[in-house]
């Protein structure tokens, strides 16, 4: 399916709608559940929607939620989208703190730094990275999870019914052992 719906080529911030083609499987349909997110405009989880739209899923959706759209004036500006997708607005906040604080941006932006990233290649980062989501759009196998380490118990492990039975009888032998050594020891 993803020969026949390639989805969008080019990131433009516009509206995309996947259309079915035909002689062609339908385009598969989902529908975006939201769960407890919130709503707003703008939010992470119509970020993550239009980019499973732009990868070629049918999913109907307006553009009331996307960054870019004016509730006053009832516009959506696709351009203000596209900053977004792109990370103009992280970029924008790196050179602004660069400015005013310079502490707080290394402290926020650590790893950026660290993996060489500043605030005129951000674009270029979520260019790469669309790059070889199209080159590859395989999931890439995850590296086995190292278990970590042993809690410690508070409280003791429950015991089998077995266990339990042979821990009574030698409380009871261990019981019966001191009364008799106490008995015994008290004739002399």
């Amino acid at each position: 399916m993803d020969g026949i719906y390639g989805g969008c080529e080019e990131v433009t911030g516009e509206q995309y709608q996947v259309e079915s083609i035909d002689g062609q499987p339908g385009a598969f349909r989902c529908y975006l559940d939201v769960g407890l997110a919130r709503t707003t405009t703008g939010a992470r989880v119509f970020g993550a929607m239009k980019g499973a739209v732009d990868g070629g899923l049918d999913i109907p959706h307006g553009v009331k939620r996307f960054p870019g759209y004016d509730s006053e004036s009832k516009e959506f500006h696709a351009d203000v989208h596209r900053k977004h997708i792109f990370g103009q607005h992280v970029a924008d906040y790196m050179k602004l703190l660069q400015q005013d604080d310079d502490d707080a941006f290394k402290r926020q932006f650590a790893q950026y730094i660290k993996n060489g990233i500043t605030a005129d290649t951000v674009e270029t980062m979520y260019k790469k990275a669309h790059a070889a989501i199209r080159e590859n759009p395989e999931a890439a196998e995850k590296k086995e999870k190292v278990e970590p380490a042993k809690k410690k118990r508070w409280n003791r492990a429950k015991m089998s019914l077995k266990q339990h039975k042979d821990r009574v009888r030698q409380k009871k032998e261990a019981y019966l052992k001191k009364q008799a050594e106490g008995a015994g020891g008290d004739d002399e």
